[in-house]
């Protein structure tokens, strides 16, 4: 159902999950527990690097269109970014875990602790934790 945080499109991690979810919305097939953070947490870290805002990436991704050339739109509508501060958010993005300071990944323990994963000492950041609970990775 969910693309994995790690799937790119232009380079970019994650902006094809936040696009996939926005669809998934769309149609009805968005699970409850995700409504709450549409636009947040993690897809406003990329909204901001884009400096595009939520509601008008929602319009145009029920415009229409691929994951591409909605890439295409939020680099031309905002921010086209760099290959290097493209490699500098994936590497951020990819490396958000319990080592990190700000809340919520200071709460990382905790939240790995909530969904009965706790134990696993391999879950060291939030992607690895979305491929375990989705079932990408056991």
């Amino acid at each position: 159902m969910f693309v994995s945080p790690y799937e790119k499109v232009g380079g970019l991690v994650w902006f094809p999950r936040m696009l996939r979810k926005i669809r998934l919305r769309a149609e009805g097939r968005l699970p409850e527990e995700y409504h709450a953070y549409m636009g947040l947490g993690f897809d406003r870290r990329c909204l901001r690097f884009l400096r595009i805002e939520h509601e008008a990436l929602v319009a145009r991704v029920l415009a229409g269109g691929s994951d591409d050339e909605i890439l295409e739109w939020a680099c031309t509508h905002g921010h086209r970014p760099s290959e290097t501060e493209i490699l500098v958010w994936n590497e951020y993005m990819i490396k958000r875990g319990w080592r990190d300071t700000d809340a919520p990944a200071s709460e990382f323990p905790e939240y790995k602790e909530q969904y009965g994963l706790g134990h696993r000492s391999d879950i060291l950041t939030f992607f690895d934790f979305y491929e375990v609970d989705e079932g990408r990775r056991p």
